[in-house]
């Protein structure tokens, strides 16, 4: 998948301008096309900056929190295959 030009936080600043003006005038201000901002209107809908900020946060929390559980889970099934073989 491509890469945005844009992070998060700038597409939800970018349509809470698109909110305050036209969605024309704010698509030509940033170069992108109107389809593109009702794409992310879409995607997006009434999340403000700070609410981005902390959806990002808490994806990263989640993963890592993956992450561990993976670890324990191999911890705990490595010795259960172990005993297993031995007998």
């Amino acid at each position: 998948m491509r890469k945005s030009r844009f992070t998060k936080e700038q597409m939800v600043a970018i349509l809470r301008e698109a909110d305050r003006t036209t969605v024309a005038e704010a698509a030509k201000k940033y170069k992108v096309s109107e389809p593109t901002i009702y794409a992310w209107r879409k995607h997006f809908g009434q999340l403000e900056v700070s609410d981005v900020k902390r959806l990002k946060a808490l994806e990263l929390e989640n993963s890592r929190l993956n992450k561990l559980l993976a670890e324990r889970d191999l911890d705990i099934e490595v010795p259960k295959e172990i005993n297993a073989k031995k007998w």
